[in-house]
């Protein structure tokens, strides 16, 4: 498990204007296999919702141990997973309960699948309902309130999202967070989006930990930041499409590391 080096603090915030934020990429999925082999199968739709590799399962077992170890399951209050298979499988694996005897007695955290912070190229509208279906009966303790059944806003079924869209998309998962009563968090999503999530949240950093903090991910990776809401605004709750992000009065400047 990596920790972020952090530098000494210079600023005193109110604690409901602090949460605690840990960012894990999920497990090593057959796409990753596949496009180590050739790049191009990243784009296959075939292998979009694809599941974790042994050797994924292996790095979720590990992490899992990790987090259980080191006290940080008791302090955690809420999993937000991108609601797709590969993140499903680490968010639970890591964090959920298996019924078994390492787990009596353990509270887990709620696990919430949110549209947002899902990879690009989305699945068909149509297909959604279906795939929401199938997955609360393999996740159960999953809450998937948070997904649209009738209608996927942020899937284009013609052009791939841009790197501008995801940025606005994770501009206004930020947003969302901040909607939420938690104060220590875990996101579950994948490497580009985790990335896009830590420059919404770089502006502030002091320069000696920019650059470790927005490195790319490994696979089952876990950062943990304190974020600080300096807008003294309350946000907005509502999940809008990325594309009319552009008309939304959201300053990055606003959200600090």
């Amino acid at each position: 498990m990596q920790k972020m080096k952090t530098t000494a603090a210079q600023f005193t915030y109110p604690w409901q204007l602090c949460k605690t934020v840990h960012l894990v990429r999920h497990g090593q999925a057959m796409h990753n296999v596949e496009g180590d082999i050739n790049r191009e199968a990243l784009l296959s739709p075939h292998l979009f919702d694809a599941q974790l590799s042994p050797l994924g399962l292996h790095q979720v077992g590990k992490l899992r141990e990790d987090v259980h170890a080191s006290g940080l399951l008791k302090r955690i209050e809420l999993v937000v997973t991108s609601p797709l298979y590969r993140t499903m499988q680490t968010a639970f694996g890591v964090f959920g309960s298996t019924e078994s005897n390492e787990d009596a007695g353990v509270n887990h955290p709620q696990i919430m699948a949110v549209e947002l912070c899902r990879d690009r190229m989305g699945v068909r509208p149509c297909d959604m309902r279906r795939r929401v279906s199938e997955c609360q009966a393999l996740f159960p303790s999953i809450d998937f309130s948070m997904m649209d059944g009738e209608d996927d806003s942020l899937w284009n079924p013609h052009v791939r999202e841009s790197e501008e869209e995801m940025a606005a998309q994770m501009v206004l998962f930020i947003k969302w967070l901040w909607t939420r009563p938690e104060q220590e968090i875990v996101i579950v999503s994948h490497g580009i989006m985790l990335q896009h999530i830590l420059n919404v949240l770089k502006n502030d950093c002091h320069p000696t930990v920019r650059i470790d903090l927005c490195k790319r991910f490994g696979n089952c990776e876990l950062r943990s930041v304190l974020i600080v809401d300096k807008s003294l605004k309350v946000a907005d709750s509502q999940l809008c499409s990325p594309r009319n992000a552009a008309k939304e009065n959201v300053l990055r400047e606003e959200v600090s590391v």
